[in-house]
């Protein structure tokens, strides 16, 4: 992200202009050549006119220019405080593989714009929850770089969070900011303790894969989201159907034993 700074001020005619593209020319001419060009260009100051200058002078003499400051990229807000368990999410086959293999922890999909002055404001304060809370998984989505992926999801305001837990997919999602950050802290207090749910971790919703998939944002495949949730519950029941057939075996072989 770049800012601009216009700055305006003038010269007397004669005193600023266009340097010779050879510097020995310009010194003949009795010119100092700037380096530091003035709109792309470089120019040079008539010594002789330059004595017109003088210290009197000089807030009278009006000089026209344009200077532009960057901002360095080490100083964007969301990449300052970033925590071990905070992870930036780039593309929406990222999201769904990075919900579907979280287990039973809980995750946290942040949705922000570096352009958002509330999302900045609240950035530090979720940081620091994410830095109690190092057993959860915080997903930061920048809404810029996946604006079409966050249109399927039905994104529409900043700051948004999601919560998602295990089998049970997503618990609850909210718009927060600095005034309400108490519903994001309850939010974690309720989700976030330690616990063991059934079943493999839900991730996305059905329509919203499907939708995603049909945006060409994502690919519906194996490799992508394995075999259908319903055939991983039938895999896990048919599980525990044969340990409690193996136990109902044994406890009858032990009974046997124990009347022979």
């Amino acid at each position: 992200m770049a800012c601009s700074l216009k700055s305006v001020f003038c010269v007397p005619e004669g005193v600023l202009g266009p340097c010779s593209s050879k510097t020995d020319k310009a010194k003949s001419k009795g010119c100092s050549v700037l380096c530091n060009a003035f709109m792309g260009e470089s120019v040079a100051l008539d010594e002789k006119v330059l004595g017109y200058c003088s210290s009197k002078a000089s807030s009278n003499v009006p000089v026209h220019a344009q200077a532009t400051i960057s901002v360095s990229k080490a100083l964007k807000w969301w990449k300052k405080n970033l925590k071990p368990n905070m992870i930036e999410i780039h593309s929406a086959q990222e999201l769904v593989h990075s919900l579907l293999n979280a287990g039973d922890s809980l995750v946290v999909v942040d949705f922000y714009s570096p352009g958002c002055g509330g999302c900045k404001a609240l950035d530090s304060k979720i940081c620091q929850i994410a830095e109690m809370h190092p057993n959860a998984t915080f997903l930061r989505v920048n809404y810029e770089e996946l604006k079409n992926m966050c249109h399927g999801l039905r994104i529409h305001v900043l700051p948004f969070f999601r919560f998602y837990r295990g089998a049970e997919g997503r618990v609850c999602s909210f718009s927060c900011t600095n005034a309400t950050i108490k519903k994001f802290k309850d939010a974690m207090a309720k989700h976030g303790n330690e616990r063991c749910s059934f079943g493999p971790a839900k991730g996305l919703e059905e329509s919203e894969l499907k939708i995603l998939a049909s945006m060409d944002e994502i690919s519906v495949n194996s490799s992508l989201l394995g075999y259908p949730k319903q055939e991983k519950l039938e895999n896990l029941v048919n599980d525990f159907s044969g340990v409690w057939n193996m136990m109902s075996s044994n406890s009858r072989g032990l009974m046997e034993d124990a009347i022979f």
